[in-house]
């Protein structure tokens, strides 16, 4: 075994520092902020707790195997708990019935049967829709999701064989034309297409193969672990250090070590900065970077090192930024569940606003809700309530910054207020602004300055076909032996459970495994 730095205490940096402990590398922990979690933050203010990142946990099975490897299970470290209904849509509400929503169920008899209440057909063809998504997801783990691709037979087998035919159509259509086929509702096809958001690209272009989403949201259910994703950070480092793990924190590494010899280049270690600016120098034999890929290759590599350089990432699109509004409220709001989707009928336009060539924040927008304190008391004072609001704007610094009680950038602000008083309006709350107790905001010039986040956006690359399984930045370099790359950059991509994955590609590599699937516990 040998001496490892990761670069990030993120929930990637995490999970790699675990798994390469339990393989028994001695592993040092480098995280330029006084917290570790990354993305995954946490903010505590007059009794309130705020999550300031991740809120959706998705795909069970993947926690579930990654607790395995280190020897435990999901029922030990967290206490989920599935949520029937997962969510509630929003549409815009007219004159005559006032605010307008749908509850969408838990499982695939109850999602069936309220499609056919909204659509004719439509119970029948979600059906066929989700066992397709199921079919999808199973190949997708079994051959696309933890595979290395270091040998290319490894993404075929009998499974991808047998399904050949169906990957295909996948592959060469859009999701909204693969859903807009099947249904005609606007609420139905947004409910289904709107997961491409989430992996940071607009349903045009993200390929019909992530239809596979609907599998985990449908049909295996939204999951809460209580005490909010900031439980799965605590439950992370606690295993970090009881491996073993030396954890830094406060530590700005400002360079990769190499070592040139030939025509190779070699990872020696990393340069990093302490809280008194003394800069220090760590040597290890393997280096993991979990920080984002860009600042990586670009800021941290001698040019002649980087596997990614400039030029690569002109050519790369660029995930959604984020608005974040963390609201504490005065009173309770029965009106929202604990997960609200709000569509503003401009969909096609906000779209454009965030993904298209003129982008801008879009107004009226789309957005994403979240009260946790629908389920979790302890994340707010008695009688009062939790709301955290996501709404998609371009990845752009220029937008600015958040701040506190309505100091944060004007362009932040304004959205924030919009999504306010649309949320006050669609649900029937009256005086929901006049209860606000609490508010922070998050802006896109705090996600570039707090984690280096490429062009201040949220998630990282998108998942467009040609930034998808193996045409996605993988995670070792091509450039320099001994680092690797882990994270929502890198492979297999963007979202909490798509990082622990990472971190078992790293593993995987570092250990020669060429295995397409999860590793045999």
């Amino acid at each position: 075994m040998s001496r490892a730095i990761v670069i990030g205490g993120g929930i990637a940096g995490l999970a790699t520092s675990a798994l390469l402990a339990r393989d028994g590398h001695e592993v040092t922990l480098i995280e330029r902020n006084t917290h570790l979690g990354g993305r995954a933050g946490n903010i505590e203010e007059q009794g309130f707790r705020f999550d300031t990142g991740p809120s959706w946990l998705l795909m069970r099975d993947v926690y579930d195997h990654f607790f395995e490897l280190l020897g435990t299970s999901t029922d030990e470290q967290l206490d989920l708990r599935l949520l029937d209904p997962g969510y509630q849509v929003f549409s815009e509400p007219d004159g005559a019935s006032g605010p307008h929503s749908i509850t969408v169920p838990h499982g695939v008899d109850a999602v069936a049967e309220l499609f056919e209440s909204i659509e004719p057909g439509g119970g029948a063809a979600v059906r066929k829709y989700l066992r397709s998504a199921g079919l999808t997801a199973d190949v997708a783990r079994n051959r696309f999701l933890y595979n290395p691709f270091t040998r290319l037979a490894s993404a075929f087998g009998r499974d991808v064989l047998r399904s050949f035919p169906l990957l295909i159509r996948l592959l060469s259509s859009s999701l909204e034309k693969f859903v807009d086929q099947r249904f005609t509702h606007p609420v139905l096809r947004r409910i289904l297409a709107y997961p491409a958001v989430f992996l940071g690209t607009d349903p045009k272009r993200a390929p019909a193969i992530y239809h596979l989403l609907s599998a985990f949201d449908l049909d295996q259910g939204v999951f809460y672990p209580m005490g909010g994703f900031w439980a799965v950070v605590e439950r992370l480092e606690t295993l970090v250090r009881s491996a073993g793990v030396r954890v830094i924190t406060s530590a700005e590494v400002t360079e990769v070590v190499t070592e040139e010899g030939g025509r190779r280049v070699t990872a020696r270690g990393v340069r990093w900065t302490d809280t008194d600016g003394k800069s220090r120098v760590d040597h290890a034999d393997l280096v993991v970077s979990a920080a984002d890929l860009h600042h990586t290759e670009t800021e941290l590599l001698p040019p002649r090192a980087r596997s990614y350089p400039e030029s690569w990432w002109s050519r790369i699109d660029s995930g959604p930024g984020a608005i974040i509004a963390l609201l504490g409220i005065e009173g309770t709001v029965p009106e929202l569940g604990h997960h609200s989707l709000f569509f503003a009928e401009e969909w096609e336009e906000n779209l454009q606003a965030i993904f298209g060539a003129d982008t801008t924040i879009p107004d009226p927008a789309s957005f994403y809700l979240c009260k946790p304190s629908a389920t979790d008391p302890a994340v707010a004072p008695d009688g009062c309530e939790n709301l955290f609001v996501l709404i998609p704007v371009p990845p752009d610094v220029e937008i600015g910054a958040g701040g506190s009680d309505g100091g944060g950038a004007p362009a932040v602000e304004a959205a924030v207020d919009s999504a306010v008083e649309r949320i006050s309006v669609w649900a029937g709350i009256d005086d929901l602004r006049s209860r606000i107790r609490v508010r922070k905001t998050i802006g896109p010039a705090d996600f570039a300055r707090d984690f280096h986040s490429w062009k201040g956006g949220m998630l990282g690359p998108s998942h467009t076909l040609r930034q998808s399984a193996f045409l996605r930045a993988q995670n070792q370099s091509q450039r320099v032996d001994g680092l690797y790359f882990a994270g929502a950059g890198t492979a297999p991509g963007i979202g909490v459970p798509m990082c622990l994955i990472s971190a078992e590609l790293v593993a995987k590599r570092i250990r020669g495994d060429h295995s397409a699937g999860p590793t045999p516990v």
